[in-house]
C-alpha cells in the first residue's frame, strides 16, 4: 500500500456520497437540470485556473528536477481541461469572463493556494490529488458498462479516459514522494474531499 491510496481509501464515504451526489447521478442520467450543469461549468473553469497555479508554485518548489518537470507537465494537462470547459461554455451559453466564484469555489481555491504557497510540495500534492483521483473514480464508476449518449457524455468521456488516468497517478506519485505521514496530511486530503463534495452540493442547489 501506497500513502495515497490509504488516503483514498480512508475517504471512500466522501468518494461514495459523491457518486450518489444527486448532480452526479444527474450527469449519469442525463437529468442534470441545465441551469446547474451550466453553474458548474463556470465555477469549476474559475477552479482550474487556480488549481493550475497551484501546480506552477508546486513546481517552483519541488526539490528537485524530476518533480519540476512532472508538476510542469500537470499544469499542462490543467490547461487542456480549460480549453474542453470552454468548449463547454459556449454550448451551454455560459460568459466565462463573467463568472464570480460561489462560495464554495471560493473556499476550495483559498485552501488550495494558501497549501500551495505556505506549505511544501508533500501537502500541497494531498490537497490537489483529491481532484484527479475523486473524477478520475467518477468518470470509470459512470461509464459501466457503457458510456451512455446524452448532454453529459462528453463529460463522462474525459475523465473515464485513460489520459486522465495517468495524470491522476502522476501526482498520487508525488503525494508518496513528497509527503510526510501525519494528521496534518489527512486532515488536508479530506478538506479537498469535502470541498469536492460541496462543490457539487452548490450546483445541485442553484
Amino acid at each position: 500500500m501506497t500513502t495515497s491510496s490509504d488516503l483514498w481509501q480512508a475517504n471512500q464515504d466522501l468518494s461514495t456520497a459523491c457518486l450518489q451526489h444527486p448532480f452526479v447521478r444527474g450527469i449519469a442520467d442525463g437529468s442534470l437540470p441545465q441551469n446547474s450543469f451550466a453553474y458548474y461549468v463556470g465555477q469549476d473553469a474559475f477552479f482550474l485556473g487556480a488549481f493550475a497555479r497551484a501546480y506552477s508554485i508546486a513546481a517552483a518548489k519541488a526539490p528537485d528536477w524530476e518533480g519540476f518537470e512532472i508538476f510542469h507537465n500537470l499544469g499542462g494537462g490543467v490547461l487542456e481541461e480549460i480549453r474542453l470547459h470552454r468548449g463547454y461554455a459556449a454550448k451551454w451559453g455560459v460568459n466565462l469572463e463573467e463568472t464570480k466564484p460561489g462560495i464554495a469555489t471560493r473556499r476550495y481555491t483559498d485552501f488550495l493556494l494558501a497549501t500551495a504557497w505556505g506549505s511544501g510540495v508533500g501537502l500541497t500534492a494531498a490537497a490537489m490529488t483529491p481532484c484527479l483521483r475523486l473524477y478520475a473514480f467518477l468518470g470509470q464508476q459512470l461509464a459501466q458498462p457503457h458510456i451512455p449518449q446524452h448532454a453529459f457524455s462528453d463529460w463522462i468521456s474525459t475523465y473515464n479516459s485513460n489520459d486522465f488516468e495517468i495524470l491522476a497517478k502522476q501526482l498520487e506519485t508525488l503525494l508518496d514522494r513528497y509527503a510526510e505521514s501525519g494528521l496534518e496530511l489527512e486532515s488536508t486530503y479530506r478538506y479537498a474531499m469535502l470541498c469536492e463534495k460541496d462543490f457539487f452540493q452548490a450546483a445541485w442547489e442553484v
